[in-house]
């Protein structure tokens, strides 16, 4: 399985982070469009959680995971609603795992994305440049969220 390196994280990041609202509107879209079904999928959080802060933060993500999978130079599969039902136990199974040993391992083996998660890990733990920071419901939703989104992204790599 091809991992995401640092390097092309570090590289979303850089992108995404300068481009103006004109810029931010064009890449959305094009991730949109690339993955309809799993951005319906997670978006639907926001919903479940009944978390709108959650929403804002989800597509910001998205476009930025999106982005760290095109500059490792992958391309994926469409992932489908199949795919989707056929993740979602096992996901869930390995959460409660996780949560409940608090071993990283677990959730970097079932995601086989460890750099992405790490990423994540460090994202809701850590304060904005303005001091602010996630409030554990949103940070622990998001990172659910996140991890599930690396899984399924991750599992539709073309070989």
């Amino acid at each position: 399985m091809k991992q995401v390196s640092i390097n092309s994280i570090e590289k979303a990041i850089d992108k995404i982070d300068n481009l103006d609202d004109e810029g931010l509107g064009r890449i959305s879209e094009t991730y949109a469009l690339a993955q309809q079904t799993l951005l319906g999928y997670i978006m639907s959080a926001s919903v479940e959680y009944k978390n709108e802060q959650l929403e804002g933060l989800l597509i910001y993500y998205y476009c930025l995971i999106s982005e760290a999978f095109t500059q490792e130079q992958v391309t994926l599969n469409q992932i489908s609603e199949d795919d989707i039902d056929a993740f979602e136990q096992p996901f869930f199974e390995m959460l409660d795992e996780y949560f409940d040993k608090e071993d990283e391992d677990i959730i970097h083996g079932f995601t086989e994305q460890s750099e992405l998660v790490r990423f994540m890990m460090m994202e809701i733990t850590t304060k904005d440049e303005d001091g602010t920071s996630l409030d554990d419901d949103t940070a622990t939703q998001l990172f659910i969220v996140t991890a599930a989104m690396i899984t399924l992204m991750s599992r539709a790599i073309q070989a």
